[in-house]
């Protein structure tokens, strides 16, 4: 995409439009946003329903219904996961930016110009990729609770159908937390981890946007950011 010099401050600081985003980096962030919000919402219901229908229970499918929305939004999910993994390794270098390579030593100088960043102790430039905060971020909150999210999920699901085929994948799941129960105990108390990823994640993107003003919040649908002169590429290093 061609770079565009746009004036938009009194002193003329001229800023310029990078492409950052792909289109599958953004379609899996919708895809598993929705996702996890209509998972959340209809496994409240199913935990614990809190209003039940009028008349004959033959008449009705109010639970039926709502674990059937749960596992099409459960299967989303999935394939969203699948195919943000298959970009992570064939996309551009953004779509790997920020990710946690703990054994280089610019990953954790990043990390620690980020946490003093937002602790307000400096200010930290902007970075057209995830910055490594946001890349930790992602792959424990996202990466790893969705997949024990997945897991657990799918081996419930397979209850329904012992000898099936997500009984035969993820049947061993069961055991290893402990039985059916602790299963369900567990794939509870993890998603009650996306609700504090979707809270801090919704501070940070929106104190950048602000700070920095640097169209984050639209390059998520467009796929392109703003950048000035100082900011700084940092994505190279993972390339």
């Amino acid at each position: 995409m061609a770079t565009y010099p746009l004036k938009l401050s009194e002193k003329e600081t001229k800023y310029a439009l990078r492409f950052v985003w792909e289109w599958p980096v953004r379609l899996t962030h919708w895809v598993t946003a929705a996702s996890v919000a209509v998972l959340f919402t209809t496994g409240l219901f199913i935990a614990s329903p809190v209003f039940s229908s009028s008349g004959e229970p033959y008449q009705h499918f109010v639970m039926g219904r709502f674990r059937q929305v749960h596992f099409v939004a459960g299967y989303a999910l999935l394939f969203s996961f699948i195919l943000r993994g298959y970009w992570f390794l064939r996309g551009n270098k953004y779509s790997r930016s920020g990710v946690p390579l703990i054994w280089r030593l610019s990953w954790w100088k990043n990390l620690r110009e980020q946490l003093a960043e937002y602790a307000g102790l400096v200010p930290g430039p902007l970075r057209l990729g995830h910055n490594s905060l946001a890349g930790l971020s992602y792959v424990v909150f996202i990466g790893g609770l969705g997949c024990l999210q997945l897991a657990t999920g799918f081996a419930l699901y397979g209850e329904t159908n012992p000898g099936g085929f997500w009984d035969r994948t993820f049947g061993w799941v069961i055991p290893v937390f402990g039985g059916s129960f602790r299963t369900h105990m567990w794939h509870h108390l993890f998603a009650w981890g996306f609700v504090v990823f979707v809270i801090m994640h919704l501070y940070i993107v929106i104190f950048d946007a602000i700070r920095y003003k640097n169209g984050l919040i639209g390059s998520i649908i467009t796929g392109s950011k703003f950048y000035k002169e100082g900011d700084v590429d940092t994505d190279d290093w993972v390339s």
